[in-house]
């Protein structure tokens, strides 16, 4: 009888390595009295969570937008090359924008942002004290951060800026630092007085250990209310830097600023600038 020659090496299956994938869940009934209505969120944990640790937190203002800038997908892929620790993630859906946006202190010249400071308190007196009670998140402020996109950075810079007991950083992707007290077609509209977001960090006192990440693309937008040759969008965040700087902040130390070239007011944009932030926020 002739023997077969035994290929059951060549015969074994590949084994695959185990996909790494963060979990995700959506919560839609969470009703809030601040706002007078219910709350989506969307958490998003890595796999295994383990409840002994102290993950850091990021929390992101217009929540639904977190497929198209691939932002689980992202994070997956810098955890797996060892570019940042496994975070915890929170996206909150936008509801009302234009009224639950911008700055807690006082409306925009158009009576907008009415809603604002009832949304600020929202998430640091309920939402952050849910995800402590519920999550394995870090109690750090230095290890908590907000973002938010165009008019949801305004948000996010201003919540932060407020409550620096709660968050020690803020990333602001395309920030609608435009936002003003005064029409800029008005004779008396100043950039220097109007702006409120410049004139809050020029109003308020510096915050010790606190951080600030700035995008702009210079296709944001094609404004250029003084004429300098500069968009609005990127002379509006530079200002807002300035001020910083001058409160006693330090670029490249405190601050981050990256400007994308032909970038645009979209998704695809802030997509591409995701990683930057993660990396800059939640180094190893």
């Amino acid at each position: 009888m002739v023997e077969e020659p035994n290929n059951s090496e060549e015969e074994q299956p590949a084994v695959s390595e185990p996909v790494y994938s963060y979990d995700s869940i959506r919560l839609k009934d969470i009703y809030t009295k601040l706002l007078q209505r219910n709350v989506e969120i969307e958490i998003m944990t890595p796999p295994d969570l383990d409840a002994s640790r102290q993950y850091p937190l990021l929390i992101l203002n217009d929540g639904q937008d977190s497929e198209a800038v691939k932002m689980k997908s992202t994070v997956e892929r810098l955890v797996m090359e060892k570019a940042i620790p496994e975070i915890i993630i929170v996206g909150v859906m936008a509801a009302d924008r234009m009224q639950e946006y911008g700055v807690a202190f006082r409306t925009d010249y158009f009576g907008r942002g009415k809603m604002s400071k009832f949304y600020a308190d929202y998430i640091t007196k309920e939402l952050v004290p849910y995800l402590a009670y519920k999550y394995p998140i870090t109690t750090l402020p230095a290890q908590r951060a907000m973002a938010g996109y165009s008019l949801g950075g305004l948000s996010a810079m201003d919540i932060v800026w407020n409550h620096p007991e709660v968050f020690g950083m803020t990333g602001v992707f395309s920030g609608s630092f435009w936002w003003r007290k005064r029409d800029a077609g008005s004779f008396f509209y100043s950039d220097y007085r109007d702006r409120l977001m410049h004139l809050q960090v020029r109003r308020g006192k510096f915050k010790p250990g606190m951080k600030f990440w700035f995008q702009t693309g210079t296709q944001d937008e094609a404004g250029d209310r003084n004429k300098n040759g500069v968009i609005d969008a990127i002379d509006d965040t530079l200002d807002i830097i300035s001020e910083l700087t001058r409160k006693g902040y330090r670029p490249f130390r405190d601050i981050q600023y990256l400007e994308i070239k032909d970038g645009k007011h979209n998704q695809e944009t802030w997509a591409e600038a995701m990683p930057h932030f993660l990396k800059w926020a939640f180094p190893r």
